[in-house]
């Protein structure tokens, strides 16, 4: 009995050895801005080419069933706190300073931390920081992201804060170049310590205007004159946006820093109007800022080289509070009751395993938050296949995605009346976070 203890007790040793000798994961998680899931053709989207995406996807797993908020703001609230936005989100542009962050407590792991891209969480340069982020390269931080002409400088000739300092040289460069080139310097000088880059791009929300790879490309022009810019411009943006992605993804190939690097691609909301996207024959109308499922369904790609198992497809359903628990799972970081999460991790789901799943996605929306009584707001539960609005209407997403008929409660078939049923018992269950 002794010999037998002794051997099992040697296994028990080198299981335990080989966990603690296993580096945490890197981390890159990619927003893009105004992305929906059309149009990218591991999706069945055709009007525009995404091929660093598709190889991600293929080597990884797609999810076909995740949502954000309708718009911008809101959803990041919602993946940085991993709460619902009835409990925290107070106006547009601003993230409550006493909320926690994910990238807070990878910090505390001993991660180095950086963000790159679109702030619009509040327009002061202590926040990043406080907010636990290393470094930063931003748009939007302090500035209003314009010039004195009011010109918009998003893209060419932008006006960024890196690392506290304002960047504003005119010198013909596009944003999204000079951020990608920090996120590649920033993982080359932290490859020896486990990193988290968090990188909201700053594509493809408008204005729509030539990227560097457009026929028309013009590094003299200092901004857009004009807030929407031209849709016709929108296809080069999603390519450059793909394109700059590849970028960060050759970096950590050459790097050997792949097999331990977790990489995460998704959007804020649905694509913006006037846009209009085609799924082979179908086409899908930019839904930014409404609730039906042309504003909330976006693309999530997860790649994670000899983990995850090549080509699978998921069709679990994803919400936007669900980052925050699953990085910190992957990162083996522990989460306690006082951060009062509302997201349920799929980090599971990614290695193979049994987790928990959703059964629904409960939404809080209102785009300039709880502060503003007179803003307009809307609340539901959703699944795969069904929808329920405070309100009491029902719908068939399947049958009906554009939301135009409700199903009258007297033509609800016995299995709707259950679902029915346990979405308003959801609903009742928030009832007290926010009047």
């Amino acid at each position: 009995m002794k010999k037998y203890f002794v051997i099992f007790l040697g296994f028990t040793l080198v299981s335990l050895k080989a966990q603690i000798s296993t580096p945490d994961p890197n981390i890159v998680m990619i927003l893009a801005d105004d992305l929906g899931y059309e149009c990218i053709n591991s999706y069945g989207g055709t009007s525009y080419n995404t091929p660093n995406l598709n190889q991600l996807a293929q080597t990884g797993m797609q999810f076909e069933n995740c949502h954000s908020q309708p718009i911008c703001t809101p959803s990041r609230v919602k993946l940085m706190t991993g709460r619902s936005n009835k409990k925290n989100h107070v106006k547009f542009g601003y993230l409550n300073p006493k909320e926690k962050t994910f990238s807070q407590l990878f910090r505390k792991k001993g991660y180095a931390t950086m963000i790159a891209g679109k702030w619009q969480l509040g327009q002061d340069a202590y926040l990043p920081d406080h907010f636990g982020f290393d470094e930063h390269i931003l748009w939007q931080l302090t500035t209003t992201g314009r010039d004195s002409l009011g010109l918009d400088k998003r893209y060419v000739n932008p006006v960024l804060e890196i690392n506290g300092e304002i960047y504003e040289k005119n010198e013909g460069k596009y944003s999204t170049d000079l951020v990608v080139d920090y996120i590649n310097d920033f993982i080359k000088r932290k490859k020896d310590q486990p990193f988290l880059v968090y990188y909201p791009m700053i594509l493809t929300h408008c204005p729509f205007d030539p990227a560097p790879h457009s026929k028309d490309w013009d590094p003299t022009d200092l901004g857009s004159k004009t807030y929407k810019g031209n849709a016709k411009y929108f296809g080069d943006m999603v390519s450059y946006m793909d394109f700059s992605i590849g970028r960060i993804i050759k970096q950590l190939d050459e790097l050997g820093l792949r097999e331990n690097t977790i990489i995460l691609f998704t959007g804020d909301n649905g694509t913006d109007t006037p846009v209009v996207s085609m799924m082979d024959n179908l086409a899908v109308v930019g839904g930014k800022g409404k609730t039906t499922d042309n504003g909330t369904h976006v693309p999530l790609i997860v790649n994670w080289k000899g983990v995850i198992k090549p080509n699978q497809r998921s069709e679990a359903l994803v919400d936007f509070s669900d980052f925050f628990p699953t990085l910190c799972e992957a990162a083996r970081i522990s989460l306690d009751s006082t951060l009062d999460l509302d997201g349920v991790s799929f980090y599971p789901q990614l290695t193979g395993k049994d987790g928990f799943k959703r059964k629904w996605i409960h939404t809080w929306y209102n785009r300039d938050g709880g502060s503003n009584p007179m803003s307009a707001s809307s609340e539901w539960v959703r699944n795969e296949n069904y929808k329920l609005y405070v309100g009491n209407k029902f719908y068939n997403l399947k049958k009906d995605p554009g939301e135009k008929n409700s199903i009258p409660i007297n033509h609800l078939t016995d299995q709707e009346k259950m679902i029915r049923k346990e979405f308003i018992s959801v609903l009742n269950s928030y009832n007290d976070l926010r009047n």
